[in-house]
C-alpha cells in the first residue's frame, strides 16, 4: 500500500497534467496567432509536461520524507498548493479566455512558485530542489514564449467586450 504522500503528490501530478491537456485548446485561435521561429512543435509540450511534473512529484516525495516536523512538512504542502493554484490557472486564462496577455502576467506568478518551490524544499532534500530546475528552466522558457506571443499578436481583447467602433 502506498503512503499517504505518494498518493498525493502522484494525485497532484495526475490533476495538472490532465487539467493542461484539458484546458489547452490548439485550434484555429491559436493556430492563427504569430508564434516566434524558435517556438517548438505543439507535440513537445504535453511529453515535456509529463516529465516535468513527473519530476516535481517525487521531489515532493523527497521533500515530505525530509521534513521532520509538522511544520516543516506545512511549509511543503502549502509550496505545493500555492504552485498548483498557479500552475491550474495558466491555461484557462490563455487558452480558455483567449487572453495571452492575462496569462503572461500570471506566469509571473507561476515562475515565482516554481522558485519558491526550488528553494523551498532546499532545507529537506537536495534531490528534491534539484529535481525543481528543469521546472523552473521550461517555466522561464515558457513565460519568455508567452511574452513574445503577446508581443507579435496584442492587443488582446476580451471576447465579451466589442471594441470602439463596435465590431
Amino acid at each position: 500500500m502506498l503512503e499517504p504522500h505518494i498518493i498525493a503528490a502522484i494525485v497532484w501530478a495526475l490533476i495538472l497534467a490532465g487539467a493542461g491537456g484539458a484546458l489547452t485548446s490548439i485550434g484555429p485561435w491559436y493556430r492563427n496567432l504569430r508564434k516566434p521561429s524558435w517556438q517548438p512543435p505543439d507535440w513537445l509540450f504535453g511529453p515535456a509536461w509529463t516529465v516535468i511534473l513527473s519530476s516535481a512529484a517525487w521531489a515532493a516525495i523527497l521533500a515530505w520524507e525530509g521534513a521532520t516536523t509538522d511544520a516543516d512538512r506545512k511549509i511543503v504542502i502549502g509550496l505545493y498548493v500555492a504552485n498548483f493554484i498557479f500552475h491550474f490557472l495558466w491555461s484557462p486564462l490563455f487558452f480558455g479566455l483567449k487572453r495571452p496577455d492575462w496569462a503572461l502576467k500570471e506566469s509571473v506568478l507561476l515562475w515565482a512558485s516554481v522558485v519558491a518551490l526550488c528553494v523551498g524544499v532546499l532545507p529537506y532534500s537536495a534531490l528534491a530542489s534539484g529535481l525543481l530546475l528543469p521546472y523552473v528552466l521550461w517555466v522561464s522558457f515558457a513565460t519568455y514564449l508567452n511574452y513574445e506571443i503577446v508581443k507579435l499578436n496584442g492587443p488582446f481583447q476580451s471576447q465579451t467586450r466589442k471594441t470602439k467602433d463596435g465590431h
